[in-house]
């Protein structure tokens, strides 16, 4: 296969996969949009919330991605009943570890409070997170049945339904923020359950989309104890703990940094949080397109094919790289009309404007070590990811941001800049570890 060939075959998959993850994003957008405007205090406490709500889902999520190369490989195989098999564990495993994120959602404002946020913001956190606790386990079906689909190459039933949630959610968010149609204005608190609301019809449009289409009678195999077999869930975890240590290491990283900000005051706080917000976005691109470089490099080992994998995995880099230096040079160009797009406060949006170059400078190496990240996931290599978080963030991001933040001028702008560090080296580790087994596969 030419290299045209392969840039197309990747740019399939990536495409809609981008669609998704930006579908994902658009959702929690709205929500920032539409708090933006009840107050700062109110955007302070979703913020909060948000990040944590991300940490404790996420960390499951990513167990549950532990099912990437088993499908991804097994669709390249053709032996579709392996891949329904790895559904079904995904299943379980979120079914059982549903209860411990619940609690931790209850325990969220006591949280907030011991963390040293203002009491007020951490209580309304706390409350915006709780409101959500009965949408935990239809997140995790909805990821289960996700992954299933992307690592078989069906990706129009999940983009589809994402878009339909986001009208369901700007609906919601309507009604239930802002008091329309005889409903009771609940603020903060509507959005919470918009948001949970949201997330019990994406698992519902999902899975009835797989039933009535019949997605599922080529590869499912019907419960049975292989389902619950300790060894066969244990193959699971190994593969997804590490992905799962992966997202809480870098989202956590980027809590703590919350944190930090949240220290520096509300104003300072609510621009990092619009900043966020923006570059998560733009995450999304390079999150697309490392799902499909996960699916492209599992389905070629599984279809044993391993000498283009290689090739897959440098196309696939590129493109992140590419479309991610755009992202960047926007940030670069337009910073203050971007954070107008959220806010008018004009202290947030002179901290905005000093905080968005300097995301921008970044965005390259975002781009390449999330694509990196999907090449060693598809080829069941979920542990340098892990380890390269651990090092560049914790290790020396963090702890300078830490001390430039609250111990220099720099402010804010440190925090950011030390951030910048940290994900500079984990794109380089990741990509020169991806195009290594990339060649071995």
């Amino acid at each position: 296969m030419s290299l045209r060939q392969e840039l197309r075959a990747v740019r399939t998959l990536a495409g809609p996969a981008i669609a998704m993850q930006l579908g994902d994003m658009a959702l929690g957008v709205v929500d920032t949009l539409m708090v933006a405007r009840i107050g700062p205090h109110a955007l302070a406490a979703a913020t909060l919330g948000n990040v944590y709500e991300a940490l404790a889902l996420f960390s499951v999520a990513g167990i549950l991605m532990g099912i990437d190369p088993l499908v991804s490989q097994a669709h390249g195989a053709g032996v579709g009943r392996r891949a329904g098999l790895a559904l079904q564990h995904a299943l379980v495993l979120g079914a059982l570890l549903t209860p411990i994120v619940i609690a931790l959602f209850g325990a969220a404002g006591d949280l907030f409070v011991a963390l040293g946020q203002q009491p007020d913001v951490a209580a309304r956190g706390g409350l915006y997170v709780w409101v959500q606790a009965p949408s935990v386990p239809f997140f995790f079906g909805f990821v289960a049945l996700r992954h299933y689909l992307l690592g078989r190459e069906i990706l129009a039933p999940t983009l589809s339904v994402i878009l339909l949630a986001n009208l369901v959610n700007i609906f919601a968010n309507w009604v239930l923020i802002f008091g329309n149609l005889g409903a009771p204005a609940l603020g903060l608190i509507g959005a919470g359950i918009s948001t949970g609301v949201v997330r019990i019809a994406l698992f519902g449009g999902l899975g009835g989309w797989v039933l009535i289409a019949g997605l599922h009678r080529s590869a499912w195999p019907g419960w049975g104890r292989r389902a619950f077999a300790p060894r066969r869930l244990a193959r699971v975890l190994a593969l997804g703990l590490p992905i799962s240590l992966q997202f809480v290491l870098e989202i956590g990283a980027f809590s703590a940094a919350t944190l930090i900000a949240g220290w520096l005051g509300v104003v300072p706080l609510a621009a990092h949080a619009l900043v966020l917000n923006m570059a998560s976005v733009t995450f999304m691109i390079s999150l697309g397109i490392s799902l499909a470089a996960a699916t492209r490099a599992g389905n070629l080992k599984g279809a044993g094919e391993g000498a283009r994998v290689l090739r897959s995995a440098n196309v696939a880099m590129s493109l992140g790289a590419g479309l991610m230096s755009i992202a960047g040079l926007v940030f670069a160009l337009f910073p203050e009309a971007l954070a107008r797009l959220y806010t008018d406060d004009p202290g947030v949006v002179a901290v905005c404007v000093v905080l968005l170059p300097i995301a921008g400078a970044f965005q390259i190496f975002d781009g390449v070590q999330t694509v990196a990240g999907g090449v060693l996931r598809g080829l069941g290599k979920t542990r340098p990811a892990a380890w390269a978080n651990f090092a560049a963030y914790w290790l020396i991001g963090l702890p300078v941001g830490y001390f430039l933040a609250l111990h220099t001028a720099a402010g804010i702008g440190g925090l950011w800049w030390s951030l910048a560090g940290g994900l500079a080296i984990v794109a380089v580790v990741l990509g020169v570890q991806a195009r290594r087994e990339a060649a071995r596969a």
